[in-house]
């Protein structure tokens, strides 16, 4: 019988009590389990185990990404053909800003991500794509200089933001309106700060500006001065001049300081 104390138990650096021990474990060590049974391998798709996937992702990431230089994160659809306005200013937005000295980021599809990948690839910069595991989804576009595919929208997610010193957002769809807002949340509530959110396209971008005012702002949902968190642009020159003078504002404020200026992310 029992004496009313709750047995305690380990499983690795884990201590369990209450419940009933499984008698298949009483008595065998971990590494005993391992070496003794083959079982089976139902394991390797639970959740502890998508654990250390996404703790590799990480790793994989951040080792990749670690030694790249100044850098600008660009989103945008990826049904954007060749033949639209705006995979012309893709191409032009990546050149512009290899020649600023800027490593480009996207998500290393086709359409938008493709053109400003192109640009920055002829315009001798270095062109990155991180890329998402989906059933849909093609391989890497072809000007990819340097490349990861990812299983998992979040951990690509904080690549885009800890290597970037901005985001420019050209025409895009859910996903791109996606990594938008990821964006804004991330600068309004400080996560990263003097981070430019610069969207390409006034006509294309106009009317989810008006409600952002007209609903969001209205209904006190949003303040006011959230909208200037947002820029909106139709020219490449004024996009980089905003990146620029962003970043010449974060290092007077560490030099201020008497400090390195903070790495973001």
């Amino acid at each position: 019988m029992s004496d009313g104390t709750r047995r305690a138990r380990t499983r690795g650096p884990v201590q369990l009590r209450g419940g009933e021990p499984d008698p298949r474990r009483e008595g065998t060590t971990t590494d005993q389990r391992l070496l003794d049974s083959r079982g089976p391998s139902d394991w390797v798709h639970g959740d502890p185990w998508r654990v250390l996937r996404i703790q590799s992702e990480f790793v994989e990431g951040f080792g990749l990404l670690a030694e790249l230089p100044r850098a600008v994160s660009v989103f945008g659809s990826a049904r954007t053909k060749p033949d639209d306005p705006f995979y012309a200013a893709g191409v032009e937005l990546g050149a512009a800003l290899a020649h600023a000295g800027y490593a480009v980021i996207t998500g290393g599809g086709p359409g938008a991500m493709e053109a400003a990948n192109k640009g920055a690839c002829e315009a001798g910069g270095m062109s990155v794509g991180l890329g998402i595991e989906l059933p849909f989804e093609q391989e890497l576009n072809e000007w990819v200089d340097v490349g990861i595919a990812f299983r998992y929208f979040f951990v690509r997610k904080t690549m885009f933001v800890k290597y970037a010193q901005a985001f420019v957002i050209l025409p895009g769809g859910f996903g791109t309106l996606d990594e938008l807002f990821e964006a804004l949340t991330l600068v309004q509530t400080t996560k990263v700060t003097r981070f430019p959110v610069i969207l390409f396209g006034t006509a294309y971008w106009s009317g989810l500006l008006d409600w952002i005012r007209g609903t969001l702002v209205e209904h006190g949902t949003v303040s006011p001065k959230d909208l200037d968190l947002i820029t909106v642009t139709d020219s490449v020159e004024d996009a980089v001049a905003t990146i620029q003078r962003a970043e010449a504002a974060r290092d007077a404020a560490g030099q201020e300081s008497g400090e390195p200026a903070p790495v973001e992310g």
